[in-house]
């Protein structure tokens, strides 16, 4: 399994349209995208929208204690969680086998300058699987604007911008597919 992920948390007196709404929307569009491209990878993808995250990740530790009991299953769990704004590159946390293949993966990217491989992963709702091992990844993305808006009436569709966006659903969507249809699971 190939799990792309974020969650659905509007905040008391905004919409959480840009956190979390864009790591959920990227998640989506990834998906889509293969599908539509007519690909199918050698392993399963699958999307997670979580919920409960801002109220200490219950729906993330359901999902876990659901699923661990085939965590070898488990190839990689990516979330994104600090909005959609301009993609720097991934975060990643695995072993140094692992990140040679994702930096590796991550060249593909060079056409939109998006390449970077950054030393953590962060992430709530993946948090269990990486405490266990599990490989995981996090979208890294300019967050300079991102306290502007978090946790704030501010928090609105209008805080995304569409180039933005389809930048950080190329990036899940090729890391995703890229992880899903090699011959082998990413080391652990």
């Amino acid at each position: 399994v190939v799990l792309v992920s974020g969650h659905l948390d509007s905040w008391d007196v905004g919409q959480g349209a840009m956190d979390d709404g864009g790591g959920a929307f990227i998640s989506w569009e990834a998906l889509s995208l293969i599908k539509d491209l007519g690909l199918r990878p050698k392993r399963t993808l699958r999307l997670v929208l979580w919920t409960g995250e801002e109220q200490g990740g219950v729906g993330a530790k359901q999902y876990y204690q659901l699923h661990k009991e085939n965590i070898s299953n488990f190839d990689i769990v990516m979330e994104s969680d600090e909005g959609t704004f301009q993609p720097s590159g991934l975060g990643f946390a695995g072993s140094a086998e692992a990140r040679d293949i994702v930096r590796e993966i991550m060249t593909l990217l060079q056409p939109i300058n998006v390449t970077a491989v950054y030393d953590t992963a962060d992430g709530t709702d993946i948090a269990y699987w990486m405490r266990d091992g599990v490989p995981g990844a996090s979208l890294q993305n300019d967050i300079n604007k991102y306290f502007w808006f978090h946790h704030s009436q501010g928090d609105t569709m209008t805080v995304q911008d569409p180039n933005q966006m389809n930048l950080c659903a190329a990036v899940w969507t090729v890391v995703s597919y890229v992880i899903a249809d090699m011959e082998e699971m990413l080391p652990r």
